[in-house]
């Protein structure tokens, strides 16, 4: 039949090739095409965009069997500079059985995309060149075939090194087959999103640092220090400009010591070792110990203080002179506002441990440097030391205002530990209880109704005293509703996620789902009340049983931004309905802490280190870095049921933290998932 319609449609245009009234049909006409790249470090796709007007067709990339049609085709030329990664990537297409002809046909209509996959082997930019056969049909003819060429511009990327491979893992789980090791390659793709992820992450850090250092400013042992230090400084020299240089070189004197400090903690730990800890629930208990000492001591119970020795000794070598003496006296005021600024040290330090690498070093270096600006400008601006508001009882506020936010932070340490090993102790509605209690008190004292140990009589309250008490009220009676079960999305990435509380689906069952329901086999209440797996080949099989895509989520128990996305991107009209009805989700915890059986555990080589396979998370872990070559969470991927990928790409919190970006993400795949069923 197809050889039948190719020869009508010969015929058709030599009989009207001289016929001026009539039109002749040109596959340009009936057929529009794009080209572009879609790229990824080195990984990148050639794609074109076909668009075809109603009531016509292009044939299939693959035809069935026995097929006279002419296939489709996307040849891309090769080149030194780059590797083709397998044939022509093609929706699945319309299958249909000409009884007539007695023939299958397979075609394409409407608007979709052919794709060819490379790999980039080069850091230089390059062009592609190729060709887009095809031929075009409709119900009784087809026009001539017709090839199009095209070139396309690629970016060039830092190849990645290749590991020999050891040991595997199963293609569709992870799940280690053996002890001997295995190296990963590590791709430009997961360079940038890495790179990316951690410029953001060190900012946050310097930014939250530096508005720590300005408060520690604002305490009692550092506050009274700025015009006292500056005052000597413009006495002891003889002239202006030499008074400046010696408090800037104070200010870069306290710098340095700071610096040293979060160098040294890195340098102890090393960067892995301090990745590791941030998870660790030992170590969160600990930094839980040591913040509610840090607090309680900022509430006037005790004072923290160095060894005197060590003040001393600094003391006396400030009085040598010279660079070295401007050093000692830096190192000086250090040590002796030890008592105000090692909680919040402490505290800057453990935040930054969490996130390892030199985030200690920026952590460090953006508290010192709000430490030491006020001595700089001050010393080249001395009348400014006019306008300084004199030392008195409002130092002390400020130090109990920060010890209640020490309090508040050091159960979030807890609430980790507690998570990790899931023993329910510190469930949601405690935990918002304890912050309830916390912050309540807290606006009593800013409204002068408790005094601590150390507060000045207070006959009249301040502005902002009353403001910053308002505002505290106020967040109390916002905090009060998510012990019924309210997701509390300011606050969302903080307490225990909903699933993990009392009442999952809220007090009287609410939360969107009916108190009485059962999940499928092997899942439980994930977040928004969502039904999930945990297991990898449990939610695979039941996808293949339902005929759904699968959602893989790479998350955390203590993944703060998971949780965010979670409340805030999840529970949004047009996507919990999606989560619900047309995927099968499946939540793989990077830091679980459950051991797995003895056979699955094993010792691979990923990026040239070791990573030893032990527990859950390990097992996802490596999946994680072997197939998508990253290791961040939240990190989504959406697969056909029998495992492989669709084409949708992947979604993290830092691309698609705004819901109307991840429901674009979603809906591509779904809508893919469902016209390749």
């Amino acid at each position: 039949m197809t050889i039948f319609r190719s020869l009508l449609s010969v015929l058709f245009v030599l009989l009207t090739a001289n016929a001026m009234s009539q039109t002749i049909d040109l596959p340009e006409d009936k057929v529009k095409w794009s080209f572009s790249v879609e790229q990824e470090g080195d990984e990148a796709f050639i794609v074109a965009k076909i668009k075809i007007v109603k009531d016509w067709h292009i044939n299939a990339v693959k035809l069935p069997k026995g097929s006279f049609g002419f296939p489709t085709s996307l040849e891309v030329k090769k080149g030194p500079q780059f590797s083709i990664e397998g044939g022509v990537i093609e929706p699945k297409p319309i299958q249909v059985h000409d009884e007539l002809a007695d023939e299958d046909l397979a075609y394409h209509v409407g608007s979709f995309q052919l794709k060819r996959k490379i790999k980039v082997l080069t850091e230089k930019d390059f062009e592609i060149s190729g060709s887009f056969a095809f031929q075009t049909c409709d119900e009784f003819k087809c026009l001539p075939d017709m090839s199009v060429p095209f070139k396309v511009k690629v970016k060039g990327a830092i190849a990645s090194d290749d590991a020999t491979a050891d040991t595997t893992a199963s293609a569709d789980s992870g799940t280690p087959v053996d002890s001997e090791g295995a190296d990963s390659k590590t791709d430009k793709k997961s360079d940038v999103k890495e790179k990316k992820s951690d410029r953001r992450s060190l900012w946050t850090t310097f930014i939250i640092s530096f508005l720590s250092g300005l408060l520690a400013l604002f305490t009692p042992c550092v506050f009274p220090m700025v015009p006292m230090t500056v005052s000597f400084f413009t006495k002891q020299s003889k002239t202006k400009a030499k008074g400046i240089r010696n408090s800037l070189i104070f200010g870069f004197s306290i710098i340095l010591i700071y610096i040293v400090l979060g160098t040294a903690v890195t340098a102890i730990f090393g960067e892995e070792a301090l990745n590791n800890m941030s998870t660790d629930p030992i170590f969160n208990l600990v930094f839980f110990i040591i913040l509610i000492i840090f607090a309680v001591s900022f509430l006037g119970a005790f004072e923290i203080r160095l060894p005197s020795k060590w003040v001393n000794k600094a003391d006396q070598n400030a009085d040598r002179g010279g660079l070295i003496g401007i050093f000692f006296m830096a190192l000086a005021l250090a040590l002796v506002s030890f008592s105000c600024t090692g909680p919040i040290v402490g505290t800057l330090i453990v935040e930054a441990a969490r996130q390892g690498g030199i985030t200690p070093i920026i952590g460090m270096f953006g508290f010192s440097l709000a430490l030491a600006i006020p001595f700089g400008l001050f010393a080249a601006f001395p009348a400014w030391l006019n306008t300084l508001p004199k030392s008195g009882g409002w130092l002390n506020s400020v130090k109990v205002v920060l010890g209640f936010l020490e309090l508040a932070l050091a159960f979030k340490f807890l609430s980790n530990a507690d998570m990790t090993w899931d023993t329910h102790m510190l469930e949601r509605e405690l935990f918002l209880a304890v912050w309830i209690a916390i912050f309540g008190v807290l606006t009593l004292y800013l409204f002068g109704k408790i005094k601590m140990p150390h507060d000045s009589p207070v006959d009249n309250l301040s502005v902002g005293r009353v403001l910053l008490g308002t505002t505290t009220l106020l967040f109390v009676i916002y905090m009060i509703p998510g012990m019924w079960g309210a997701p509390l999305q300011i606050i969302s990435a903080f307490p225990p996620p909903l699933e993990y509380s009392e009442s999952p689906l809220g007090v009287g069952g609410g939360g969107g789902a009916a108190s009485g329901e059962v999940g499928p086999d092997g899942t439980v209440r994930g977040p928004q009340n969502l039904w999930v797996f945990h297991d990898y080949d449990k939610a695979l099989a039941y996808a293949k049983e339902v005929n759904k895509p699968l959602f893989v989520d790479f998350t955390g128990i203590n993944c703060v931004n998971c949780r965010k996305m979670e409340q805030k991107v999840w529970g949004e009209d047009g996507i919990i309905e999606s989560l619900k009805n047309d995927v099968v989700i499946v939540s793989l915890h990077v830091d679980e802490r459950k051991a797995l059986p003895k056979k699955e555990q094993g010792e691979f080589k990923v990026n040239g280190r070791k990573m030893s396979v032990r527990t859950t998370g390990d097992k996802w872990k490596l999946l994680q870095i072997k197939r998508y070559k990253i290791l961040a969470q939240p990190y989504y991927v959406m697969q056909n049921p029998n495992g492989t990928d669709l084409s949708n790409g992947s979604a993290d919190f830092e691309h698609t933290s705004d819901p109307d970006d991840f429901k674009k993400w979603l809906n591509a795949g779904i809508s893919e998932f469902s016209k390749n069923k």
